[in-house]
């Protein structure tokens, strides 16, 4: 029936397409000479070049030009890409929120150029500049449907400056032809660019995309056209040795944990199409801490990858199954495990290797083998740790992907029983993706495998989604067996079969401040599968939202919960608190609102309030933030959330902090300072940050950082180290 199921939606959802007009496009003429990218402009051959102009507005409206117009220009050489800019603009004040490199975008002024290269609208390189000259570079994967698609973690050289005049901003790019990947003789990429500025409030894009899409969705790109074929791709080797002196001290267990390391990456280019990274005694230490979570459910919660190492081309590693519930593979797993205690510890990586990026014009291929230590201490055996992924292109956007994961033990015999020594996991996945993304969908099959336990093992799910200007709608159906396991993956939870269900209507008033009204009603349903199908857990929520042209945004919403708990569960995290019984089904409301300030302000907070039933008891809570610029080199934020969870005798009441203040400064385009400091009662931590970061050159670092813990209860110390690593990055 399951088979029937899928061969059915994957028939129905391969016949929906829809076609784009007539792309727009632009010749990039070759020239011999060489642009030193200081942002002035300045250079007679710029007269010649052609290049993007005439953008659209994406907001406050979508359907008119924009009103500060912005100009692009593109020449190239054999092995460099140029690429000038004008920016209209009403005057010179313009926003940042540092000198650091990487920015995000929202409530700045900045340009971005996307670049697909591969001409697939599936995966895409950006390159971006602000009006102060601090450049990003970044990667978006699965034809940027959503902010999960997108990210800055990918570093790359290049040069490029901006320089500021009373009505308008220059800026000039040199961008390596070596730093992207593209087919050999390539004569067109498919090419679009987005800008804000935050003087007039207005977001606009070269070929105009609807508001009800991504700004930077690969559905909506023209073509850059080049007056010859580009040659053989000429990446150099780029080694990445780094080293790492820390002095560190365990309070708690009295040790002294001092260690000098040594290490180092590889990036070596297979071809035109396909990188192949290497790892050796990698430090995977933090330079960079997690965000702390107040985590109040019972399932576990997953953190971002922030390690270069597994960053490029990881959509096809980490986009198979469900993200929220049925994710077979999720690179944080590898280097971390559990010791006697349960607790979860660093597990060294010895080395990796991964090799990934195109084959053809359809099929791409991602590969990753990585070897961890045995700690004999902790009862750890070393592991191998393996993925093969492949994934073809079908129609115009969609794909189909297939993969296999092992994780094998070495040696297992001596720490782990004999039906843990190996895991398994192989999967199809069908992935649509519409010309116009007004449809999406995915379909997968995965199923694992351990030692004398092959029958079953079912991860199985369905999703189907439409999306128009004023409405859209999603529906989401999940399966996972009770015995499905990937041991590199992230599975909240197993014996379910879940369905959700989200509608959403969108308004836009011709006249007035606000931009659109927003209305959703979201319901999810699980049941567990080897209980008789018990009805477990029960979620609707309903929400309608103003964003206003001046980019405040408020939200009112109320949720109705029901909660059937199976294993006992205690909420508020204290010690020696009485645990809420199993086999008892909870029904418990709760309202909620919503307020964003303007982002563009020197001054900018939000805040969010929610009150209701908590189980048997009541919670209340709410999130807020603040952040103020002294810009462009000194930004402070504030972070704070607060809930109260009072439920009736016996059981226990408490209330839970999480207060995270931070502060960064830059001192100029290559020294920054940022200290962070978090304080959680709930994890009975009160931790500070401090790093300092010198970037002597292109893609090199030294750090110097400073990490500091203590109990909350008793300000006892709990852990401290000192860190200097110095990393270099050495093209060859």
């Amino acid at each position: 029936m399951a088979k029937q199921l899928a061969t059915a939606l994957l028939l129905t959802l391969s016949i929906l397409s829809f076609s784009q007009n007539q792309p727009r496009s632009f010749v990039v003429k070759f020239v011999d000479v060489k642009i030193h990218p200081d942002g002035i402009l300045d250079e007679a051959i710029w007269q010649q070049a052609e290049g993007p102009h005439n953008f659209h507005q994406y907001f406050p409206s979508d359907t008119i030009m924009a009103k500060q117009q912005t100009e692009i220009k593109m020449l190239y050489n054999e092995t460099t890409l140029f690429i000038g800019i004008r920016g209209k603009a009403q005057g010179p004040d313009y926003n940042t929120r540092s000198l650091q490199r990487d920015f995000r975008g929202g409530g700045i002024d900045q340009i971005t150029l996307v670049f697909d290269t591969f001409n697939d609208a599936t995966n895409a390189f950006l390159f971006g500049i602000n009006p102060f000259g601090v450049r990003r570079e970044g990667l978006i994967a699965n034809g940027g449907l959503d902010g999960n698609d997108f990210t800055t973690s990918w570093d790359v050289k290049w040069r490029g400056d901006a320089k500021i005049q009373n009505d308008h901003f220059t800026a000039e790019m040199a961008i390596p032809l070596t730093s992207v990947k593209f087919k050999e003789g390539a004569q067109k990429w498919r090419f679009n660019s987005y800008r804000l500025d935050m003087q007039t409030n207005e977001r606009t894009t070269w070929i105009q995309i609807p508001q009800n899409q991504p700004i930077f969705s690969l559905a909506f790109m023209g073509d850059m056209v080049f007056e010859k074929g580009l040659g053989k791709s000429r990446t150099p080797l780029a080694i990445i040795p780094y080293i790492n002196t820390i002095a560190a001290k365990d309070y708690e267990n009295n040790e002294t944990l001092n260690n000098f390391k040594v290490g180092g990456d590889a990036k070596i280019s297979v071809g035109n199409s396909l990188n192949l990274d290497l790892t050796i005694n990698p430090d995977f230490s933090t330079v960079e801490v997690d965000n702390f979570i107040t985590n109040l459910t019972r399932f576990e919660v997953a953190l971002p990858e922030r390690r270069q190492f597994f960053v490029d081309n990881n959509d096809l590693f980490g986009s198979f199954g469900g993200g929220r519930d049925a994710n077979p593979f999720f690179s944080r797993r590898i280097g971390i495990a559990r010791d006697t205690a349960d607790n979860t510890i660093e597990n060294r990586i010895i080395a990796g290797a991964r090799l990934s990026g195109k084959l053809n014009d359809n099929l791409r291929l991602g590969f990753l083998n990585i070897q961890t230590e045995e700690d004999a201490g902790n009862e750890i055996p070393s592991n191998n740790n393996m993925m093969l992924a492949l994934q073809h292109k079908v129609f115009s956007r969609s794909n189909v992907g297939f993969f296999l994961i092992n994780r094998q033990a070495i040696n297992a015999n001596q720490f782990l029983p004999e039906n843990e020594e190996f895991n398994r996991v192989v999967g199809l996945d069908y992935n649509l993706a519409s010309v116009d993304n007004s449809w999406i969908g995915k379909v997968y099959a995965h199923k694992s495998f351990q030692p004398n336990d092959s029958e079953g093992n079912y991860s199985l799910g369905f999703n189907l989604g439409k999306n128009t200007r004023n409405f859209s709608a999603f529906i989401d159906l999940v399966s996972i067996d009770e015995e499905f396991n990937s041991d590199l993956g992230f599975i909240r939870r197993k014996d379910i079969f879940k369905m959700a269900n989200i509608l959403e209507g969108r308004f836009w008033p011709k006249k007035g401040k606000i931009n659109r009204y927003e209305a959703q009603i979201f319901s999810v349903a699980t049941w567990r599968q080897n209980l008789d199908f018990l009805y477990s857990d029960y979620n609707f929520s309903a929400s309608t939202t103003a964003i206003f042209k001046t980019l405040e945004e408020i939200e009112l919403g109320f949720e109705k919960r029901f909660v059937f708990l199976t294993d006992e569960f205690e909420p508020t995290g204290k010690d020696g608190a009485l645990a809420l019984p199993a086999n008892t089904g909870y029904h418990f409301n709760n309202v909620g609102f919503r307020f964003e300030s303007d982002q563009r302000k020197l001054f900018s907070f939000r805040v969010s309030p929610n009150y209701g039933e908590f189980f048997n008891g009541d919670r209340f809570s709410i999130e807020s933030g603040f952040n103020l610029r002294f810009q462009p080199k000194v930004e402070i934020g504030l972070n704070l959330q607060y809930d109260h969870i009072g439920l009736p005798e016996p059981f226990s009441s408490t209330d839970i902090w999480l207060i995270s203040p931070r502060v960064n400064i830059t001192f100029n385009k290559s020294i920054f300072w940022s200290t962070l400091v978090q304080y959680s009662n709930q994890r009975d931590n009160l931790g500070v940050n401090s790093r300092l970061q010198w970037r002597f050159a292109p893609l090199s670092d030294l750090f110097v950082v400073y990490n500091d813990n203590y109990f909350v209860n008793s300000f006892a110390p709990r852990s401290r180290s000192i860190n200097l690593k110095l990393t270099y990055w050495l093209n060859i």
